[in-house]
């Protein structure tokens, strides 16, 4: 029997694919309506421009006490773009800028495409660091976080991922139960 060349990489992936493949599982046949319902005032969400293009909200600077409540949109924007996508520059990828890391899909459909593009592009970095380069220290890429590991973003990425992808089923299953739109 052959031994795996990186079993630390392999139940990482592991857990991070179950995770993955649950969240989205969860999405399909999310409508529109579930996707951007705001079941309290001045949610966080996704929406529509002037320019056209659709942007998640920025979270309010400086605010105190209670964090503001978040549409599944702005959640799936948080976990793609902000998540997935943005630690991409510990990876050597160019960092969006302000307005361009905000840009999310303000569909359903489309925002269930953006996801999985995210997820495979970053499980595609992690496979690439194989178990030695996966728990050594980042380095200088990652500034402030230089002597973390790339295990321990891998991991956080996974948290993020269960987190809020648990918090968007939660709001998915409110609708499938009558108290937000229907169609969940």
């Amino acid at each position: 029997m052959s031994e795996r060349p990186n079993p630390v990489t392999d139940g990482v992936l592991m857990t991070f694919d179950e995770v993955r493949d649950r969240f989205l599982a969860r999405l399909e046949g999310m409508t529109d309506a579930a996707y951007l319902w705001e079941p309290v005032p001045d949610c966080l969400s996704v929406s529509v421009g002037a320019d056209g293009l659709s942007r998640a909200d920025d979270r309010p600077e400086g605010s105190t006490g209670r964090a503001p409540f978040a549409t599944i949109a702005w959640r799936a924007w948080h976990i793609g773009s902000d998540c997935l996508r943005g630690y991409g520059r510990f990876f050597g990828e160019e960092p969006g800028t302000g307005a361009e890391r905000q840009l999310w899909p303000a569909t359903a459909k489309e925002s269930i495409a953006a996801l999985a593009e995210d997820f495979a592009r970053f499980r595609a970095h992690v496979v690439s660091l194989g178990d030695v380069r996966l728990v050594a220290p980042m380095g200088p890429v990652a500034g402030p976080y230089a002597e973390d590991s790339y295990l321990a973003l891998t991991t956080h990425a996974i948290d993020e991922c269960a987190h809020h992808g648990a918090e968007i089923a939660l709001l998915l299953d409110l609708c499938a139960h009558g108290l937000g739109p229907g169609g969940a």
